[in-house]
């Protein structure tokens, strides 16, 4: 059940359904004999919209080099997160309002049980997943409930350690569910929650921003909050593998209405960070007006989701022994027929998973050979991650780990890929301070 929130998410299926616990299986054809490495994809959506059902996830393609992909639906919204007391009570784990990623374990544990039926391997378990499914997988790996159940780890974009979001806990969620309940339908009772039509729960819910209900501390699936799970090495040892893309953000973020002007980057600047501003300007230079649009860009997109996958990525190399990687996807989109005059191309938010899936025919844009080729480039170095936990392999370019030895090194995924030490440490560790200083 979901309401259109994204305009980018096109379905198979027929609609929103409360009949929706699915899950969907790709295989090669052809493979050799022996069990196959196992891909477990989490779709995205802000835990408030979204299906496997995507074509732009399609995973054929992506199972011909010799995997097994597994994709899943998970409830969303008001019927995955929502918290109430009358539910932690009677839940036996006095916990509510992550019935989501309770689902996302079920999956998990269905393919432990079952997937060797089909000629999966259940010792050799990937999850991936982008936006939400990044933060799910974040989530998964911060989860006592989830432990043993994968080997690996993939995040596209996305973690759940937003400062300007951070999670309730869960006598906050339920406080939420009970206000939301008594403002929507003048009762707060179970019961008459339960009487009452999925659509017209829908409906209510859909009134209110779409981040009111996700993902909670609950005490069963979240012990605590997850930077403190990670902070203090409590979250599964895998190798992790997370990045983002070139073109997150947004310059409203910072600059609001006004245009992208060198003076008017600097007011806004000085009048958010105050005695930091010059700080910030060092480290978000802008010296003409068209690297003041870049730098707002560059900011909004750190503040989206830069900075919590970077996070996530530090917590992970410092408090445990298993391989970490880190890249940035550089891979403009090539515009469409009816682009707008003066339109620039960009690696917007989501784009890569087209590249991943090797699906690019799902979108309807003029691909070009250099497209095709960094779709094969992504494609080939998940899938050797997911079967040994290296991307690397012949004929690609190296990708080294990420570590302070390294210099911290970034694979930057584009048609002549590279990797080469992170240019921009300095902007996260400052946002690092100045969310600690709160």
């Amino acid at each position: 059940m979901q309401g259109r929130i994204y305009d980018d998410m096109i379905f198979h299926d027929n609609g929103p359904s409360e009949d929706c616990l699915y899950l969907n299986l790709w295989m090669p054809e052809q493979h050799a004999v022996g069990k196959l490495p196992v891909m477990i994809w989490i779709h995205g959506g802000g835990f408030a919209a979204g299906s496997s059902s995507e074509p732009r996830q399609d995973a054929g393609n992506l199972s011909k080099q010799g995997v097994m992909v597994v994709s899943f639906n998970y409830r969303l919204g008001i019927f995955g997160f929502f918290a109430h007391p009358e539910l932690s009570q009677e839940s036996g784990h006095h916990a509510s309002g992550n019935y989501g990623l309770l689902d996302q374990v079920a999956a998990l544990e269905w393919v432990h049980q079952n997937i060797a039926t089909f000629g999966g391997d259940p010792d050799n378990v990937t999850i991936f997943g982008e936006s939400a499914g990044s933060a799910s997988v974040c989530a998964l790996m911060a989860s006592p409930l989830a432990r043993g159940l994968f080997r690996r780890a993939i995040g596209e974009s996305g973690a759940l350690f937003d400062p300007d979001k951070p999670l309730k806990s869960r006598i906050e969620a339920e406080k939420a569910g009970v206000e939301f309940a008594q403002t929507a339908f003048g009762t707060a009772s179970l019961e008459a929650l339960r009487a009452l039509p999925a659509d017209r729960v829908l409906a209510a819910a859909l009134k209110l921003p779409h981040e009111y209900f996700r993902p909670d501390i609950d005490g069963h699936f979240l012990p605590a909050d997850p930077a403190a799970i990670y902070a203090a090495g409590r979250q599964s040892h895998v190798p992790l593998l997370a990045g983002w893309n070139r073109d997150e953000g947004n310059l409203t973020k910072l600059l609001k209405n006004d245009a992208p002007t060198v003076a008017n980057y600097a007011a806004h600047a000085k009048a958010r960070f105050a005695s930091k501003a010059n700080e910030f300007l060092a480290l978000y230079p802008a010296a003409t007006d068209a690297e003041a649009k870049r730098a707002a860009q560059d900011f909004g997109g750190d503040i989206f989701i830069a900075y919590e996958t970077w996070r996530w990525l530090e917590w992970q190399l410092q408090t445990g022994g298993a391989p970490v990687l880190r890249y940035e996807f550089d891979q403009a989109l090539p515009l469409p027929a009816d682009a707008k005059p003066g339109e620039e191309p960009t690696a917007p938010h989501a784009c890569e998973i087209e590249y991943v899936f090797r699906v690019l025919s799902s979108r309807n844009l003029p691909w070009r050979p250099e497209d095709h080729a960094v779709s094969e480039l992504m494609a080939t170095y998940w899938i050797n991650f997911a079967k040994t936990g290296d991307p690397n392999g012949p004929g690609l370019p190296r990708w080294p780990a990420y570590n302070r030895e390294g210099g911290y090194q970034v694979m930057h995924l584009r048609p002549a890929a590279s990797a080469s030490p992170d240019a921009h440490r300095g902007r996260y560790e400052f946002l690092d301070r100045l969310w600690a200083d709160r």
